[in-house]
């Protein structure tokens, strides 16, 4: 049976599958911290990750950074929404940049969350700009993939400190 969106009209599979993947299994619809439970779901993303070699590992993330942009685009355009909390796809390509090349342990996907929260919710320069700057599918993701990024030189710094 086909679901409505948000605007009444009905969805097809294709978009179904898209919402499904855009929510992040539909984590992005948990009605409060909708963000936080899709940086989870990352965390799940970085554990697969994390059995590949480094090529493989580079590959599947410029695969999810591409996937998600499209599949965010079209969330976007079916939600009528700029940028809607419910998509948390971003949010699970940032986890993975965040722990992209460092071991994963209970210690890095803890302070690797903690650290790409943080970076999501306060967006320092040049994260905010960024996402004012792009728009559609690219603003919604490329932000998250910086934090990442950031987050991720802020936690080789701290395990370089912490050693």
């Amino acid at each position: 049976m086909l679901g409505p969106t948000n605007s009444g009209v009905f969805m097809n599979t294709y978009d179904k599958l898209v919402m499904f993947l855009a929510t992040g299994f539909y984590a992005g619809r948990i009605p409060f911290a909708p963000g936080t439970f899709g940086s989870a779901v990352g965390i799940i993303f970085c554990y697969a990750f994390s059995w590949f070699d480094w090529p493989a590992t580079i590959f599947l993330l410029f695969f999810l950074i591409a996937t998600a942009i499209l599949i965010s685009q079209r969330a976007e355009s079916l939600l009528k929404q700029k940028d809607p909390g419910c998509i948390v796809i971003d949010e699970i390509a940032g986890m993975v940049v965040v722990l992209l090349g460092l071991p994963f342990t209970a210690a890095t996907a803890f302070f690797g969350f903690l650290i790409f929260r943080t970076l999501d919710i306060i967006k320092p320069f040049p994260i905010r700009q960024v996402e004012r700057r792009l728009s559609g599918g690219t603003g919604i993701v490329m932000d998250d993939v910086l934090a990442g990024l950031i987050g991720n030189l802020i936690l080789r710094a701290g395990l370089y400190v912490f050693q």
